[in-house]
């Protein structure tokens, strides 16, 4: 009798230990999860469209790799990739808005990061595509506010008058930097004789302010941006403001420019700023598919924010800012997506 209960009771602890098996699984560190509840977290977590998308990789051109466009860009790739239904974007590296179009152009990428300014002068074909618009491209959603910010390390440097003389970067080639300088420098009455002007991006324009060999940046991104940050925390930094009337002077001749203030502690020690912004929007080439464009739309606006929990930026996320540009029609997977939340976009 005690060999069967000994038996018996064997037996039923077995069974108990191949049952509590079906729900846990051991990772690689020794922790315990639950399969089933991770499984639930994740579905809490992510709103993921009823929509397959084409299984095509999406190239998305953002930006340099120490601004804001590639951060996010990043980010953005990452979330629909890993919760939209067949839907893969992959952000890479690129010289910014000009670039971006004129790749996408080629097909060498499907989506890009440009700024409003940029897309409606390629649209257009004028400034920097003056006599060759480009027009297969579409509007997916605009983001947020790009700040033009004037940074210097030298606190003499107080207007955009004291720039006369200077050695100032005023953005990489094929980059939308270029036309905002100018446009703010001619605000004041200046041009780019006026000044020793350097053409580099974010990071190298960071560089050289730390090194001393230019005496002030024009640097058109999110604030903040990364390239800022990281020489704030060797060097005392200086953002150059804006003034209202030359802020007005600007908006009439260039009605893309909003005011914008950057908040006081943005960068460190840094007080609040008035400046102008454009607008960071996503595009996409008219031949990507209208699933994967509904696709993109719908993850990052029903996940705000998790997204947020990833890049500051979410929190700028807004559906009817998103919808609120008029200078290149929407494409139509992007313009069902914002249908479906009672928004009309102008379309092709």
């Amino acid at each position: 009798m005690k060999k069967f209960l000994s038996l018996l009771m064997a037996t039923l602890m077995l069974a108990t230990l191949l049952a509590g098996c079906g729900g846990n699984t051991t990772t690689d560190d020794g922790a315990t999860t639950d399969d089933t509840q991770d499984t639930q977290q994740t579905e809490a977590t992510w709103n993921v469209a009823d929509v397959t998308g084409s299984g095509t990789e999406l190239r998305f051109r953002t930006g340099g790799d120490q601004g804001t466009y590639y951060a996010y860009g990043n980010v953005l790739a990452q979330a629909i990739t890993s919760h939209s239904d067949n839907t893969r974007v992959t952000a890479v590296v690129s010289n910014g808005s000009q670039d971006n179009i004129e790749q996408m152009d080629m097909n060498v990428a499907q989506l890009g990061f440009v700024q409003s300014d940029v897309m409606s002068y390629a649209y257009n074909g004028e400034r920097l595509f003056e006599g060759n618009p480009v027009e297969n491209f579409s509007t997916v959603a605009a983001l947020y506010m790009e700040q033009v910010q004037i940074v210097t390390c030298d606190p003499e440097i107080q207007s955009v008058a004291d720039l006369k003389g200077k050695t100032v970067s005023i953005g990489a080639s094929g980059s939308g930097v270029y036309y905002n300088a100018l446009d703010i420098l001619a605000a004041y009455g200046m041009t780019e004789a006026d000044i020793n002007a350097q053409y580099q991006d974010f990071g190298n324009s960071a560089d050289s302010l730390q090194d001393g060999k230019i005496d002030a940046a024009f640097v058109v991104a999110g604030a903040p941006t990364v390239a800022i940050t990281t020489l704030a925390t060797s060097r005392d930094i200086y953002l150059v403001g804006l003034d209202d009337e030359h802020i007005a002077a600007l908006k009439e001749s260039s009605p893309y420019y909003e005011e914008y203030i950057i908040p006081e502690g943005t960068y460190e020690g840094v007080p609040e700023t008035k400046t102008v912004a454009v607008s960071a929007v996503v595009i996409a080439r008219d031949d990507v598919s209208e699933e994967d464009v509904y696709n993109i739309c719908y993850t990052i606006f029903e996940n705000i924010d998790t997204i947020t929990a990833s890049h500051a930026k979410g929190a700028e996320l807004d559906l009817e800012y998103a919808a609120s540009m008029t200078s290149v029609p929407y494409h139509p997977g992007a313009a069902r997506y914002f249908a479906e939340k009672g928004i009309e976009v102008p379309t092709k």
